[in-house]
């Protein structure tokens, strides 16, 4: 052990910068076959320590209990290796090919949590030899990408009970979010086949169908913002069902005096369901909301309520959609309805609500204008998009010619339109 330790001390001490692109990659292979080999070996002593009860020596039960105690191994990495174990002394093709280094933990895992102890009788009840499978299983993990031993080892496992009955897809489907300090949420999701195809089938829509010029998002960041595109499509069409008695939107309230103000006030704003914002945050939302007036009084009891109103009316933004035709940021192309009504000067500084003060933004590129991007239409009808440094964004020019402007759209015609607010996306209580 002492050997090992002083190989790997030696390795972390080479001068990478030394070696060319070739050499790094081999050494990249090789470090990962050593990997392999290490996790291997460990699979396999951990086994042995659980067949034995090594654990009970330090007065613990369990060598997964063990490993989350005394090596601070995550539960499901724990459980990973003791699952591992257990299913490589039915698989020794696969063992020996994870001793080798040719297997990765990851592929011994798609193995053992597929083909557990339950599916290893099933298959002895019904005359079925594991040694073919784990010859086929252990070629494929060796040449195949991660994906297709995935599929082989699912097709054996439902393979084995053909005529049974078809699992109900719903008892499988887990969705959880965890909210952190901040506001922020995290979750985790576990579909079936056919859910998850659904929902990938939705958000690429959006994802394809949302790619302005310029866009540097993360794939993770063109899916995230195509879930909440998604929400915000469905709150918008006011076709969800009622949340105690009222249809589902987003509620934020706020101090008036923290709202008249053009600071940015972190957390001086609260959401329905408990998060702070920051009061430039709620302003932004309320560009194109509803507002309720509450007068609370010294008790903390409300004494006054106001009427709700739109701060933008129904016909200014069928003008609006009329005039813009899509998101008026440079090189965005969002459609009328994933947009809100920006005011160019906010009502709460005197600016009107009007055509003319009026711009069409999809969420992505009104967040941008609320932090620092300017948008403006020139008097020809062409709206224009300027960085905080004060630059201009241009879309790319042609080989000959002037720098390329966005195409000025005529002033909306007469003809009404269905708006896509036609219930409240966003309301700000204030008091």
């Amino acid at each position: 052990m002492s050997e090992l330790r002083s190989v790997l001390d030696a390795l972390a001490g080479d001068d990478l910068h030394g070696l060319a692109d070739g050499e790094v990659l081999e050494r990249v292979a090789l470090l990962v076959a050593v990997v392999n080999q290490a996790t291997a070996e460990l699979t396999r002593t951990v086994r042995h320590a659980e067949t034995t009860q090594a654990a009970e020596h330090d007065g613990l039960k369990s060598m997964r209990s063990w490993l989350i105690g005394h090596r601070r191994l995550a539960p499901a990495e724990a459980s990973r290796v003791i699952r591992s174990g257990r299913a490589l002394e039915h698989f020794p093709a696969l063992a020996a090919g994870f001793a080798e280094g040719a297997v990765t933990a990851a592929q011994v895992d798609v193995v053992a949590g597929a083909v557990g102890e339950r599916e290893r009788a099933q298959a002895v009840e019904q005359g079925i030899d594991l040694a073919p499978f784990d010859q086929a299983w252990t070629a494929v993990a060796v040449e195949a990408p991660h994906d297709v031993l995935k599929t082989a080892v699912q097709a054996f496992a439902a393979a084995l009970d053909p005529d049974g009955p078809e699992p109900d897809p719903t008892e499988g489907r887990r969705l959880s979010i965890a909210k952190h300090a901040d506001g922020s949420v995290t979750g985790r999701f576990d579909l079936d086949a056919v859910g998850g195809e659904k929902v990938q089938a939705a958000i690429e829509s959006i994802v394809q169908a949302s790619r302005p010029k310029g866009d540097d998002r993360t794939r993770g960041q063109q899916n995230a913002d195509a879930l909440v595109q998604l929400c915000d499509n469905q709150l918008a069409a006011g076709t969800l069902p009622t949340l105690r008695t009222v249809k589902p939107h987003v509620v934020v309230t706020l101090d008036m005096d923290d709202f008249a103000d053009s600071a940015a006030s972190p957390g001086a704003a609260a959401t329905g369901f408990g998060a702070r914002i920051s009061a430039a945050r709620a302003r932004w939302l309320a560009c194109d909301g509803t507002m309720s007036r509450i007068v609370m009084g010294p008790d903390g009891l409300p004494l006054d309520f106001g009427r709700t109103h739109r701060v933008v009316p129904a016909h200014i933004r069928r003008a609006v959609e009329q005039r813009d035709g899509h998101c008026v940021f440079t090189g965005c192309t969002a459609p009328t309805h994933w947009c809100d009504v920006h005011h160019l000067v906010h009502w709460l500084h005197g600016g009107e609500t009007s055509l003319h003060n009026s711009a069409l933004l999809c969420e992505r590129h009104h967040t941008k204008v609320h932090h620092g991007f300017r948008v403006e239409r020139d008097p020809g009808g062409r709206w224009r998009t300027w960085r905080p440094d004060g630059t201009e964004i241009l879309l790319a020019q042609p080989l000959l010619g002037p720098p390329l402007l966005d195409p000025p759209l005529p002033d909306p015609p007469t003809t009404e339109v269905r708006s896509r607010r036609a219930s409240p996306r966003a309301v700000v209580s204030v008091g």
